[in-house]
């Protein structure tokens, strides 16, 4: 289930190894918030432990605090109460080596795929000489090669979140946070974007943790997928996916396939099912 990280190479954007089993932790996080009406317990309590090199995926109902618990993993929001650590380290900004592409296009209209790309390089200063190698591996590994120099209005929305997502990869992110990426993208799209970002983790090493709604989209893309209750929030479940990690969208043909969709299902719906007789939203 967990695979090993890879050395950094010359030729790639791998990460370096860091030896943990345990990458990333929740332990007993809470998260509240104040509204105008009053509080709103949104998670927790949440234990969690991502594995070194794992790909998970969080499903659970609307408003469940999946986006939530991303953010808390990101430093992007504080719980309340309980631990958040990455590399055993507690989290309280947004940690080196922590990349985040969410739903959103996040592309910015005035500039070239390739600056785009560069945008987070330069920022952080990096030699000139070895942004141009970042950026040119992450578009050619990305399939935009042929459209380096277009604008993201010239693009679809498939190939401007690829662009995010070589944007993230540059940064060499040991940690991927996914806030569901491809909800905009019609099914099709949305597997061959799943064969990219399947190809992307085996290269780099990096521990993946997605957040989607689609079920399927879990099944195919994790080694685990935890299923969350509905509001506040906590795991239910935790169901192990059994793949190979050199896998791609040809496993939804599978009866596996269709074995672990209606094990998250049959969770799920019990969940859906507590929301539309209790009215919440």
């Amino acid at each position: 289930m967990i695979g090993a990280a890879v050395k950094a190479r010359s030729d790639s954007l791998a990460i370096s190894e860091v030896p943990a089993a345990v990458h990333a932790r929740l332990r007993g996080v809470t998260r509240v918030f104040d509204l105008p009406k009053g509080k709103l317990h949104a998670l927790g309590p949440v234990d969690l432990d991502l594995g070194r090199g794992e790909f998970f995926s969080v499903v659970g109902p609307s408003g469940c605090g999946k986006s939530t618990l991303l953010d808390i993993l990101a430093g992007l929001s504080r719980p309340q109460a309980g631990v958040a650590e990455f590399e055993g380290a507690p989290i309280r900004d947004v940690p080196d080596g922590v990349g985040v592409v969410f739903q959103e296009d996040a592309s910015f209209p005035w500039l070239s795929v390739r600056d785009n790309v560069a945008f987070g390089l330069r920022r952080a200063g990096i030699d000139p000489a070895e942004i141009a190698r970042r950026v040119d591996y992450a578009v050619g590994f990305m399939g935009l090669r042929d459209f380096a120099a277009s604008y993201p209005a010239q693009l679809s929305g498939g190939m401007r979140q690829r662009v995010c997502i070589a944007r993230t990869l540059v940064m060499q992110p040991r940690l991927i946070l996914l806030d569901e990426p491809f909800g905009a993208l019609d099914q099709q799209t949305r597997l061959l974007m799943g064969d990219e970002l399947l190809r992307l983790w085996r290269e780099t090493g990096a521990t993946v943790l997605l957040i989607t709604h689609a079920l399927d989209e879990a099944a195919m893309l994790s080694d685990r997928v935890g299923v969350m209750s509905t509001r506040p929030g906590t795991f239910i479940d935790f169901v192990e996916t059994g793949w190979e990690r050199d896998r791609d969208s040809r496993v939804v043909s599978t009866p596996h396939f269709g074995d672990i969709t209606a094990r998250l299902w049959d969770k799920l719906r019990v969940e859906a099912l507590k929301i539309m007789s209790s009215g919440q939203a």
